[in-house]
């Protein structure tokens, strides 16, 4: 693929500290105005750690077929998708990153009964969503064509 460029991980960084700060003026904002913070439901951290998940399983047989075991045929459409899917989990991992430390710094100034509860499930989605950044950037690893050895090459120019 011509002109792709890998998902960097100070972009992720990037990303996550944009959030956060976004996310931290939005819950500042809602909570000034008598609003209560989202909840976060356990079922959105075992989302995110089952998104991780996906994402290293999809990138298994790409990991698989570039380390030369080629008992099956890899499709290049889905080579393809799974290195977009892969950077896609790393930025929007990162996102998600800023989002559950935005709700986990505005439950540190007033930190009592519930509050507590959903500083866990932040810190614990935040977590999880590090996972999401991970996986996509090690499975966009994973999608990596090494370059050919130079062995290989001069046999194929004598060839040709």
């Amino acid at each position: 693929m011509t002109g792709w460029r890998p998902a960097r991980v100070s972009t992720a960084v990037l990303l996550a500290l944009v959030a956060a700060l976004a996310g931290w003026i939005c819950l500042d904002w809602w909570a000034g105005n008598g609003g209560e913070a989202p909840p976060i439901p356990w079922t959105a951290v075992v989302g995110t750690i089952l998104l991780a998940t996906a994402v290293v399983a999809a990138g298994l047989p790409v990991r698989r077929w570039v380390r030369g075991v080629r008992d099956r045929v890899l499709d290049p459409l889905v080579a393809a998708r799974t290195q977009v899917l892969a950077k896609s989990a790393a930025y929007g991992g990162a996102v998600l990153v800023g989002w559950y430390v935005a709700q986990a710094v505005a439950m540190l100034p007033d930190l009592v009964g519930s509050r507590t509860a959903h500083l866990v499930m932040a810190v614990l989605g935040a977590l999880a969503a590090v996972g999401v950044v991970a996986a996509g950037l090690v499975v966009q690893q994973w999608c990596r064509i090494p370059p050919p050895d130079d062995e290989d090459a001069e046999e194929t120019s004598r060839d040709g």
